[in-house]
């Protein structure tokens, strides 16, 4: 998409489009301003069709030089980043009904309310690209389905406003390029991503970016390192682990080291615990927090970043065999705590428990990790947000913050005190699993809190929710995989 400025769109540009308020008078000032020779005919046609502005509702006026779209955001007064995000997502909807490959935008008409030229460049990029998003490799080409082309991209706006626009443009079209790399990771099969698969990924995304390092152990130098509870989830399956360690390093020397750990379980079958059809239909997707990972990392670079970052995936299968954990088995973390298996479909605690140790051991104070951990914060919060759990109350005020940018939704959950015990075992230093299920996405971060440092600063994401769309969540995030945190992440990085 090639964006260009104008003081005036022309009659050349097939499609231009203009939000409204839900505001009958702003809807009808707007009309007035684009002055159509038919106008009240139009504003008659507003009326009879009730075409009040509402969100995702559209008004067209359909000529043989140009249609325009006005586009209802649902909003009375202002309208956020989000509100940006979502009504260039429903661009691409009404282009699904159109062959156009220039369209237009009237900046006035999107600074409703809200003057920040720079974040609307970034939602603007976001909402088009990522609500333009198909993972359609492995189906045939349908012919008569009208295939969103947007060659070119006309903004109607002010000389003094245009750098920032387009350096928002540029930025956003970054972070949707990073949530899209972990959209596909996510909606591949199982039997394509494997370890292996994420390993040569990481490797891909080394040679095509700067100031980017990459370390993959093998079973061998893993079980050196003493990480046996990570291999004793693998040892189940015959596809063999790898440990990702990336590096982004700055151009300027920086004491700052940030580490985001992504849960790497490239198939969950729930082990010998294995889980019900159901359960286990949509499990290709347990390497969430790992593909927004490899998705961040495939950015990071262009974006100069000045902290230095450290990627860490514990990447392997949870599956059934004679040679899979048992229930009651023991295996000793890195770490050095001997760790009870109460249930082998809790596994993903188990190998970030090791994973968490490793990073630590590499000097790194501060650590994010992104993990579809329990069910049950589905259960807490619905399938649009994840659970936030932190030790630090100023890492948290930062990621929430960052969401108000990024559109993703994290809500804070409490780390009890007194739930600890719930994971104590009568013959191991802890228990994967408590014996009750009330709390779960408590208890399963306090496990992991387990193998915290005391002065280091942590948050865990529980993105089962947020993670796969099993429909639509909104008018730029289809069905299948999100990219949840990307955005948000690079958002608190910058």
């Amino acid at each position: 998409m090639k964006l260009t400025f104008t003081n005036k769109i022309n009659q050349d540009i097939e499609v231009v489009f203009h939000p409204v308020l839900q505001d009958e008078n702003q809807i009808n000032s707007l009309i007035k301003k684009i002055n159509p020779a038919d106008k009240e005919l139009i504003l008659q046609k507003i009326k009879k069709q009730n075409f009040i502005g509402r969100k995702a509702q559209t008004f067209v006026f359909d000529r043989a030089e140009q249609v325009i779209i006005l586009l209802g955001t649902g909003q009375a007064k202002k309208l956020s980043i989000e509100d940006w995000r979502n009504t260039a997502g429903w661009i691409i909807v009404c282009l699904k009904k159109y062959f156009a490959n220039n369209i237009g935008l009237v900046v006035r008409d999107w600074l409703k309310g809200n003057s920040d030229i720079e974040h609307l460049g970034q939602a603007l990029a976001e909402g088009l690209v990522l609500a333009n998003y198909n993972f359609d490799k492995y189906k045939k080409l349908d012919k008569n389905k009208i295939k969103v082309d947007i060659k070119q991209i006309v903004v109607e706006i002010s000389a003094a406003q245009r750098t920032k626009l387009g350096k928002g443009w540029q930025r956003g079209l970054l972070l949707a390029q990073g949530a899209i790399k972990a959209r596909d990771l996510i909606n591949e099969p199982g039997s394509q991503v494997t370890p292996t698969f994420l390993a040569k990924e990481a490797q891909q995304i080394v040679k095509q970016n700067k100031n980017i390092s990459v370390k993959i152990l093998d079973r061998p130098a893993i079980k050196k390192l003493g990480m046996d509870a990570f291999l004793g989830v693998d040892q189940g399956s015959h596809q063999p682990p790898k440990l990702i360690h990336l590096v982004y390093k700055p151009k300027a020397t920086t004491k700052d080291k940030i580490a985001l750990i992504g849960k790497g379980i490239t198939f969950d079958s729930g082990g010998l615990n294995i889980k019900s059809f159901e359960g286990m239909a949509q499990m290709k997707n347990d390497m969430a927090g790992a593909a927004s990972v490899l998705g961040l990392f495939s950015v990071i670079s262009q974006l100069n970043l000045k902290v230095e970052v450290h990627g860490i995936i514990a990447a392997c299968e949870n599956m059934p065999s004679g040679r899979a954990l048992k229930p009651g088995d023991i295996v000793k973390s890195m770490q050095g705590k001997t760790i009870e298996i109460g249930n082998t479909d809790a596994e993903g605690r188990v190998t970030l428990a090791d994973a968490l140790t490793y990073i630590q051991k590499q000097g790194i104070k501060k650590i994010i990790d992104l993990a579809t951990l329990t069910g049950a914060c589905m259960v807490a919060l619905g399938t649009d947000y994840a659970g936030l759990f932190s030790n630090n109350n100023q890492l948290t005020k930062e990621l929430l913050k960052a969401t108000e940018v990024s559109g993703e939704k994290l809500w804070r959950l409490p780390l009890p005190e007194e739930y600890r015990q719930l994971n104590k075992s009568k013959v191991a230093d802890i228990r994967n699993i408590p014996v009750t299920r009330l709390g779960e996405p408590s208890t399963a971060a306090l496990f992991l809190q387990e193998f915290i440092e005391k002065d280091v600063i942590w948050s865990h994401w529980d993105i089962a929710g947020p993670a796969y769309a099993e429909k639509p969540m909104n008018s730029y995030i289809p069905t299948g995989g999100v990219g949840f945190g990307v955005r948000t992440l690079l958002e608190w990085l910058k």
